[in-house]
């Protein structure tokens, strides 16, 4: 098997590209190899500088792959070949007892193969209908102007040898030849390559021509990479040379992780490069109509009023009434039918986990009205979908809660929620949970917050209902005692405690906290993988939580 250095991989990337005219074409969505090669050589490179099992396969990789021109015959070149394997290597590409020639690849790029017969009927079906079939060729040439000559010279060098001579400049249409004629090895040496290259930069790329090629395991893979890696994949290059039925496929998905604002972002865009591929003027109207149904994947009621005012509204691709009735979905109930999906994208793969860093509890833990926070990251990517919390130490209470993740060096508030949760007075955590999942890139500080307040409504004598603003609570065993109350304490038996949001120095009921912390946990992933957490101090008004102490014993997440 030959090899190569990584610099002549890089080098030869750009060299092989499909030819056209002739009278028979590839799939005319067949991608160019030059740039699923860009593609899977960035791959490549973070592998340590080494391409997994299959060997490049230019000019230089494949030197011997030139057909052997001599029309003599070489005397006793069996003796030196001392198993089969060997004898039918030297005859791959050899004019010795050749009983056929292929014509390969077109204008320039026309090569002149020699083959055998009974060789190539061996090892596939169509060349022995090809051959020794009812219709069976009496040329002794036969055309092929839709196959690379790299690619077949591959095809027979299997065929001869066993040996896979793939790369990937060489791999899609490798694995055209190798559908072509049949050969269901080499199609699965191709789909083992192209599998162990996928990446965030190629998914969209490999997912069309998985999809041409009805390689449906391939295309799997391919789903899953851009479900676990949406923000990257729609970002790389390659998205916007997908054809629209991938588009589409991709946009029908639930399982998206995603803004819909950010996927609104990336069709446009697609939109504009298929204006420029159907040479059409990048405009509103054209931009809608080569989108076609994909449009209507779009799930604008997703958005946020911000998001959608700001993108989607001002784009020009939607109508007026169609503004109308979004921005009417936004803000009244009941909801108008805007004819887009409102179904959430799921977000996530594979069960929810917790990672918890408390192993004892204790009580009272007290709120100054200020967010209990803790700093921490994380070894891989994860999408955040809430926290544990600890609730009342004095028995069942009802707890808003302010939550948010915030990167710690740009201070931006990359998720936040207000909620409740209901406690049952024991000393286990509670879930708090944000609308949607909150991604945390790896290695990178983020900051868990958590502002908790205690809900109480009193009522009078009379048991009629009033709204008070409660500046201070003594609280004795599992009732209140007394309320400061619009600047006046009231005795809490003249009143019945109902409904208020309390806040502030000594407000709320005390809760569970807990102790001996850890500053680092590791939990098993969906697959076995070892998820590390790293938590730490986070400076500023925390209400006391530290590594050691405190509240958030819990972070909830999707991988």
């Amino acid at each position: 098997m030959a090899s190569g250095s990584k610099n002549d991989i890089v080098n030869r990337l750009l060299n092989v590209r499909l030819e056209g005219g002739g009278d028979e074409h590839p799939p005319q969505n067949m991608l160019p190899s030059n740039q699923l090669a860009r593609r899977l050589e960035n791959v490549a490179d973070e592998d340590n500088g080494r391409i997994p099992e299959a060997v490049p396969s230019s000019s230089s990789a494949i030197e011997n792959l030139q057909p052997s021109n001599n029309t003599g015959r070489l005397h006793n070149w069996q003796a030196t070949k001392t198993t089969v394997k060997e004898r039918l290597s030297f005859l791959f590409n050899n004019e010795i007892l050749s009983d056929v020639h292929f014509i390969v690849g077109r204008d320039a790029n026309q090569q002149v193969i020699p083959a055998h017969k009974f060789v190539l009927s061996v090892g596939s079906a169509v060349f022995d209908a090809m051959f020794n079939g009812v219709l069976a060729t009496k040329s002794e040439e036969v055309e092929l102007p839709d196959v690379e000559p790299a690619a077949f010279l591959h095809l027979l060098k299997f065929l001869y040898s066993d040996e896979v001579r793939i790369g990937p400049e060489s791999v899609m249409t490798t694995l055209y030849t190798a559908k072509k004629y049949a050969v269901a090895a080499l199609e699965e040496h191709c789909v083992d390559f192209l599998k162990s290259n996928l990446g965030t930069d190629n998914a969209f790329l490999l997912l069309t021509q998985a999809r041409l090629f009805d390689e449906p395991q391939l295309a799997a893979l391919c789903l899953e990479m851009i479900d676990k890696n949406t923000v990257d994949a729609l970002n790389a290059e390659g998205f916007t040379d997908i054809d629209q039925d991938t588009l589409n496929a991709v946009l029908e998905r639930d399982t998206l992780r995603i803004r819909e604002a950010k996927i609104f972002s990336a069709v446009l865009r697609w939109s504009e490069a298929e204006c420029i591929r159907r040479q059409l003027p990048v405009t509103p109207g054209h931009q809608r109509a080569v989108l076609g149904r994909a449009f209507n994947a779009i799930r604008f009621p997703l958005m946020s009023v911000e998001e959608f005012a700001m993108g989607p509204a001002q784009s020009g691709l939607l109508d007026d009434r169609e503004i109308v009735q979004l921005f009417l979905y936004f803000t009244v109930n009941p909801k108008p039918n805007v004819g887009f999906l409102d179904t959430p994208r799921c977000c996530m793969t594979g069960k929810e986990i917790t990672v918890s860093r408390f192993p004892q509890t204790e009580s009272r833990w007290g709120y100054s009205g200020t967010s209990d926070r803790i700093r921490f990251t994380v070894n891989q990517r994860i999408f955040v979908v809430g926290f544990g919390l600890y609730g009342s130490y004095f028995g069942p209470t009802e707890y808003e809660v302010h939550l948010q993740v915030i990167h710690l060096a740009t201070k931006k508030v990359c998720g936040s929620n207000t909620t409740t949760f209901c406690c049952d007075g024991t000393d286990d955590t509670f879930r708090a949970m944000f609308k949607e999942p909150v991604e945390i890139s790896p290695n990178t500080s983020y900051i868990a917050s958590a502002k908790l307040k205690v809900r109480l409504l009193v009522d009078d004598a009379a048991n009629e209902a009033h709204r008070y603003r409660v500046r201070e609570v003594w609280a004795e065993g599992a009732g209140l005692v007394r309320l400061l109350v619009n600047d006046e304490v009231i005795e809490a038996h003249k009143y019945r405690v109902r409904e208020v949001w309390a806040e502030g120095a000594g407000l709320g009921t005390d809760s569970y906290y807990g102790t001996k912390g850890l500053r680092r946990v590791t939990v098993d992933g969906n697959n076995g993988e070892k998820i590390v957490f790293q938590f730490s101090y986070a400076a500023g008004n925390n209400n006391g939580t530290s590594v050691e102490d405190g509240q958030i014993p819990a972070i909830i997440f999707h991988i």
